[in-house]
């Protein structure tokens, strides 16, 4: 199946400008509304108590908010809905280093007058916990980035490398700024997000280059921006069709799943649709702007080759024993 035909080369490049400007006001924006909303970092991070509640009929959330606000710990407790209007999650800004006794059953006392119920999760971070996997979050994201550069600049060359780190840092910024901007909570499920973002789009932006890097050594043609534009093309079906398949998943967990994977399924929604258009229209183009030079790569190629021919004819040599 083919949304694209094979033989028709697309002119990106001549476009790259346009491309870059609009990644550039994303971007932008996105880092605008992080320095200036910034995240909303969740239990996880931020430490803390939540207390997921199911009630038998639509819970009395003003009645839970008055109780509340009577015990000076639960005072400012964040009481949300949680898929239904049976069901709540009641945050709290405390936990267990300051609640003497087990939050499930203080809190079960102090709501016994608002209907039959069920406590479903209670979960307790201390502000330390939460530091450290804050820490551990941002270093798992930096040494993805620093194994990337290193694994593609092995396979292919630096400046395919620095080129798919500026992609990869531009999905992982603006689906940042996504996050800041519709207010999703932070937590350790929107960091594994994160992380399978920068596969996915390392995956699409590796099939691109290893194209261009065939078409670099096979095409007759001498510029740069004619290469990116056949070999884009020839991946364009592919990658298309590998995005849509993935998007049409994930957008089943967003609309079918429950209240504790909207998130994830959010951020990865966001990820996938710029990371298909990153692997598209801008990683190719840091590869043109960076002056990839096509002669400079084909020397190399050629030299290599020269070296592994003449390593073949001395093992021939050497195991028919003239050597």
């Amino acid at each position: 199946m083919e949304f694209f035909k094979t033989d028709k080369t697309y002119n990106f490049m001549g476009k790259r400008l346009p491309f870059l400007g609009l990644s550039l006001i994303l971007f932008l924006a996105s880092l605008g509304i992080l320095f200036t909303k910034g995240l909303n970092f969740g239990i996880d991070f931020a430490g803390g108590t939540l207390v997921q509640i199911k009630y038998d009929k639509t819970a009395p959330i003003d009645n839970i908010r008055d109780i509340l606000k009577q015990k000076p710990q639960f005072a400012n407790a964040s009481i949300t809905e949680f898929g239904s209007d049976e069901e709540i999650v009641i945050r709290i800004t405390t936990s267990s280093a300051s609640v003497a006794t087990d939050i499930g059953d203080e809190m079960h006392q102090l709501l016994d007058s608002t209907g039959n119920f069920e406590i479903r999760r209670v979960d307790m971070v201390g502000p330390k916990v939460g530091d450290e996997l804050r820490e551990k979050g941002v270093m798992a994201l930096a040494l993805s980035l620093v194994m990337i550069l290193i694994y593609v600049s092995y396979r292919f060359e630096y400046r395919f490398a620095v080129a798919s780190i500026f992609a990869l840092v531009h999905d992982i910024v603006i689906a940042l700024g996504a996050i800041a901007l519709f207010e999703v909570e932070v937590n350790l499920d929107i960091l594994a997000a994160l992380l399978t973002l920068l596969g996915y789009s390392l995956n699409d932006t590796i099939i691109v280059f290893d194209r261009i890097r065939e078409g670099v050594q096979t095409s007759k043609e001498s510029l740069l921006e004619n290469v990116v534009n056949e070999s884009v093309s020839r991946t364009l079906s592919r990658t298309t069709l590998t995005s849509l398949t993935t998007f049409f998943v994930v957008v089943t967990l967003f609309v079918f799943g429950s209240e504790i994977i909207h998130g994830f399924a959010f951020t990865l929604l966001v990820g996938i649709i710029v990371g298909t258009y990153s692997s598209i229209f801008i990683a190719s183009t840091f590869l043109v702007q960076l002056k990839f030079s096509i002669e400079n790569f084909r020397a190399k190629e050629a030299e290599k080759l020269k070296r592994q021919k003449e390593k073949e004819k001395l093992r021939a040599m050497y195991e028919q024993g003239t050597i």
